[in-house]
């Protein structure tokens, strides 16, 4: 009968520490898949910050461009009424230094 118990409490045991070794793989198994996760979602994030930064980038460019495009417009038509202007004021003290 004690061989019995002794048997029994020995068979428990075992069973305990198995089943403990099990929850351990697991739990392991758990962290790991976990860490895949963690690691994959942040390369797709990276991924995906490194696409917005060149589209940024890309729309920057060419916003910059436009404004230069639109800025060197501006300035060869105020060029241009100076131009007409000194004309003008040239023919101006001209006409005033003649009657003078």
């Amino acid at each position: 009968m004690i061989e019995a118990i002794c048997e029994a409490e020995k068979d428990a045991f075992l069973a305990c520490c198995i089943m403990q070794q099990k929850a351990q793989e697991t739990i392991d198994e758990a962290h790991k898949a976990g860490k895949e996760t963690v690691s994959s979602t942040l390369k797709r994030a990276e991924s995906e910050i490194a696409h917005l930064i060149r589209a940024s980038d890309q729309k920057a460019t060419k916003e910059a461009e436009e404004l230069a495009s639109s800025t060197a417009n501006r300035l060869a038509t105020m060029r241009a009424r100076a131009e007409r202007r000194l004309d003008s004021a040239a023919q101006l003290i001209l006409e005033r230094i003649v009657s003078v």
